[in-house]
């Protein structure tokens, strides 16, 4: 690795001249022959200026660090790393990551990891919405949580998606082409999200004046599209089976797909289907393409960067915890339409 040394020796000054020119200090202190000189061998090295010396003297290194439990692997959140990373850099600051793949038992050493490389606040991302178990850190570092809350709400700030908004959005559009018979596939696990969409569905049937039925709402075991087939075919196989179905999640959706098939049933002129996510290389590739709703996740790793540079630039401040819903929007493409009249 290249040094001050190296380059104050082909420039044939002294450590403390090219560190004078290259930090910016030099100007009427270090003659402008001379600083071209400095910047002329600097450039011929190669020389990088090491941050982290330099963040030891200062104590400030403009770099977060973010851990992730499984977006970075997964493209389908991969737009909550960009765009925390691109706001990150917008205000100065490296985004350090380290994604532990849903391994748990990493999360511990990778925070190590990254506060050993002096990261000066860290993002939390978790690929669904869910209570997040944060690692240990020390007193004095800013933390935000993003798609998640943390277990201690005192802890952290933290953003998640607007569910029952989204929910609503989802039954609306279901309202809207004419249908009230309307089923929820729901995902068994007990997550906010799944809380969350189920609060959402009923409260859009309320509004249209249309009572909760528990009959017609299923829960998948998992989040699959098998999981998905099986419970919408229990659905379809009841005497008065439902004409609109929202499901807890595109995967779901796959089932719902896969289960009207079977059942020789057309969507959307026999049933329409609407989903939660816009998965990527799911929603827009079904046939017919999936009507749903996309998850915020640029403007969740917007805010989270922001937030914890927010803090970082009030040391000393005492900001109260503060937490966000991200709204969500509804993506109309083709799997909605008029019920079917009865035969």
């Amino acid at each position: 690795m290249v040094t001050m040394k190296d380059v104050a020796r082909k420039a044939g000054v002294s450590v403390s001249t090219v560190s004078l020119v290259l930090s910016g200090r030099g100007v009427g202190r270090i003659t402008e022959e001379v600083a071209d000189r400095v910047r002329a061998s600097a450039a011929d090295l190669h020389y990088v200026p090491n941050l982290v010396a330099k963040g030891l003297r200062t104590k400030q290194t403009h770099t977060i660090g973010l851990l992730s439990d499984s977006v970075a692997s997964t493209p389908f959140a991969g737009k909550m790393l960009a765009a925390a990373q691109l706001e990150a850099w917008e205000s100065g600051y490296l985004l350090l990551l380290i994604d532990t793949a849903d391994a748990r038992e990493m999360e511990e050493p990778a925070t190590q990891a990254l506060l050993q490389r002096n990261v000066e606040g860290l993002i939390y991302a978790s690929m669904y919405h869910r209570d997040v178990q944060l690692p240990q850190l020390p007193d004095g570092i800013p933390v935000v949580v993003m798609d998640g809350r943390p277990t201690d709400l005192d802890r952290a700030d933290w953003i998640v998606p607007d569910e029952q908004g989204g929910a609503r959005l989802a039954v609306q559009v279901l309202l809207d082409a004419g249908h009230r018979r309307i089923a929820f596939c729901n995902n068994a696990e007990p997550i906010p999200a799944s809380a969350g969409r189920e609060k959402g569905y009923g409260d859009a049937l309320a509004d249209a004046g249309i009572a909760y039925d528990p009959a017609l709402v299923v829960h998948a075991a998992t989040n699959t599209a098998d999981a998905g087939r099986a419970a919408v075919l229990d659905l379809l196989s009841r005497p008065e089976p439902p004409t609109g179905i929202f499901c807890f999640s595109d995967r779901i959706a796959i089932g719902a797909y896969r289960a009207a098939t079977e059942r020789g049933l057309r969507i959307p002129d026999d049933l329409s289907i609407v989903g939660f996510d816009n998965q990527e290389f799911i929603a827009d590739v079904l046939s017919p393409p999936l009507t749903t709703v996309e998850l915020p996740h640029t403007q969740m790793g917007t805010w989270a960067a922001r937030r914890v540079i927010k803090r970082l630039r009030t040391p000393g401040v005492s900001l109260p915890v503060k937490n966000e819903y991200a709204s969500c929007q509804l993506i109309i493409r083709d799997s909605v339409g008029h019920p079917a009249l009865p035969s």
